[in-house]
């Protein structure tokens, strides 16, 4: 996680002070991008609280916990795309075809769960590697190879699938333990809320406690700078690829636990929802800021707006627009807070 060094010299400190409280503000929020929707999360907390007080209880949000669960995992590795500077269209194909695969391979060869899991993360893997390789060795822009890519990965998915679902009835308990829930106080949350926990948990650690962490950022703030440092800077995006697609393999297992099924026509606005989730947690678009932390809020955001609308009576449309004002908002935060001048 970027953080900003603090003054050190009597003019530095001098300037600080005479920053005005709306640079100071812009100050802040640029050294710690997940105040911004941390402080969006509780607002629209109490406003739907106090619309609906059914919002509030234990069963709502246990609800909205479960449903994010899916979007969450993908925003993790999105968000790593994003800070290079990237993004990622194909997030919901891959997941989609890693999660056919196995289950296909599971319903039908009798591969063990366990195995079938394996497999899933080792196909969105290699996806994700697909993706990297073509950023890195041809060139590529990141959004021309996944909007491709995302073609390409939906239609291996539906051939081999046939356009078939699965259930989870014919599938080897293991792949659907996600969706099993048990009881935390009040609450009641699925293994997969655990699983998704456990990623951000992972991944929070690795960019923020680690060089390979370190470089991502720099490679994200400034590839030709972070070149001239001595970062193999195709080395590092290829990683964030393959670590990102790996994460794809495992929002796979996730969501046939949710989805109770393996779908081929299951997320189908993953990609969308992925990257709201990403910008409204306050991760640049333009890379080399934010943190898992603020993706791990936006999407908690974006499900308390599902639930908080739809409690209050509003109609569904109006529940995309907000989300999609939510998105044009962030977007020009961060513009705002990109202006910074230490």
């Amino acid at each position: 996680m970027t953080t900003t060094t603090p003054p050190t010299t009597a003019a530095q400190q001098f300037a600080l002070r005479r920053h005005s409280p709306l640079q100071r503000v812009q100050h802040l929020l640029h050294a710690h991008p997940a105040i911004s929707p941390f402080l969006v999360l509780v607002i629209s907390f109490v406003v739907f609280s106090t619309l609906n007080p059914r919002f509030a209880s234990p069963n709502s949000l246990s609800l909205v916990l479960q449903q994010v669960a899916v979007i969450g995992a993908l925003a993790v590795g999105q968000t790593l795309i994003i800070l290079t500077a990237g993004i990622d269209l194909s997030v919901g194909a891959i997941a989609i075809l890693a999660m056919m695969l196995a289950a296909k391979l599971a319903e039908g060869q009798g591969l063990p769960g366990a195995l079938a899991i394996v497999l899933a993360i080792a196909v969105g893997a290699a996806a994700g590697a697909l993706n990297g390789a073509l950023v890195t060795r041809l060139k590529l822009p990141p959004f021309i190879v996944t909007l491709g890519t995302l073609s390409v990965f939906t239609a291996i998915g539906l051939l081999y699938s046939e356009g078939q679902s699965v259930q989870a009835t014919d599938l080897p308990a293991v792949l659907s333990w996600t969706g099993e829930s048990f009881p935390v106080g009040r609450f009641r949350i699925t293994v997969g809320v655990v699983a998704v926990v456990l990623l951000y948990l992972a991944l929070g650690f690795a960019l923020a406690k680690t060089a390979w962490g370190r470089h991502v950022y720099a490679v994200g703030d400034d590839k030709e700078a972070a070149r001239l440092a001595g970062i193999r800077v195709d080395r590092v995006l290829l990683s964030v690829y393959v670590v990102a697609g790996a994460i794809y393999g495992i929002t796979a297992w996730i969501l046939i636990g949710r989805a109770g099924a393996a779908s081929p026509n299951a997320i189908t606005d993953a990609n969308l929802e992925s990257i709201t989730a990403v910008v409204i947690g306050g991760t640049s678009l333009f890379g080399g800021r934010g943190a898992v932390l603020g993706t791990l809020l936006g999407a908690l955001i974006v499900g308390f707006f599902r639930s908080g609308l739809s409690l209050a009576g509003v109609d569904d449309q109006y529940r995309v627009l907000a989300v999609g004002l939510l998105v044009i908002l962030a977007v020009a935060v961060d513009q705002w807070i990109r202006k910074v001048r230490s």
